[in-house]
């Protein structure tokens, strides 16, 4: 599942990513975050508002990063979340963010891989936010997030269209592996699986994807 050290980069970047969400930002980053990462927290409010009821829910974050869905999730009143990311560091700063908003008794947070992991378990929610963006086999990824997930599962797919598409890939070279997608590539992914339905919206420079388990 992992493409040319991907881990590693994102272990490294754990910090600066958290920082796209708190607001740290000086002005010149502020801007460039408004330019090229209106997806990152446009994703995130459809997910927030999209994982409702949460009263008696349970959710897991796959490839959760610093935690920001899951502990915001469990603020509301969530009844359990997960995280799994195979960055230390990112897993790191949840849990240390998971104990600062006393979350800590229903958050978990693990260091592995999605693909590997054994559960052992279903939930309610699945999220998949900036994280097909990395993977070699997007089918196996999707098939196993949707064989836990037993109400809605959310994924994001960055557009492989576009003047932003294209400074992505720039940037992300030299970084790891990035794999980008046109929107009858997603559908073609989503027609084999088992859901009842899914949705494809596009929101700035991402697809947003709402897979109903049930009708």
């Amino acid at each position: 599942m992992k493409a040319r050290d991907t881990s590693g980069f994102f272990d490294s970047y754990a910090h600066d990513f958290d920082a796209i969400y708190g607001g740290r930002q000086m002005i010149f980053n502020r801007l460039i975050d408004r330019l090229f990462r209106r997806s990152m927290r446009l994703r995130y409010r459809k997910t927030i508002l999209g994982c409702h009821p949460v009263e008696g829910k349970t959710a897991l974050d796959i490839g959760c990063g610093p935690g920001h869905y899951g502990i915001a999730l469990a603020k509301m009143g969530m009844e359990t979340v997960w995280g799994v990311d195979f960055a230390p560091a990112m897993i790191e700063i949840a849990i240390k963010k998971a104990v600062a908003a006393e979350v800590e008794s229903t958050s978990r947070f693990i260091v592995d891989d999605f693909l590997k992991f054994n559960f052992n378990r279903t939930f309610d929610y699945t999220i998949l936010m900036g994280f097909m963006d990395y993977i070699v086999d997007p089918s196996a990824v999707i098939a196993k997030a949707l064989s836990i997930t037993t109400s809605k599962s959310f994924f994001s797919f960055p557009d492989s269209g576009g003047f932003l598409a294209w400074q992505r890939r720039r940037r992300y070279r030299r970084r790891c592996d990035l794999f980008m997608y046109r929107r009858d590539e997603i559908d073609k992914l989503f027609r084999g699986m088992p859901c009842a339905s899914f949705e494809i919206e596009k929101i700035s420079r991402d697809f947003f994807v709402t897979a109903h388990m049930s009708k």
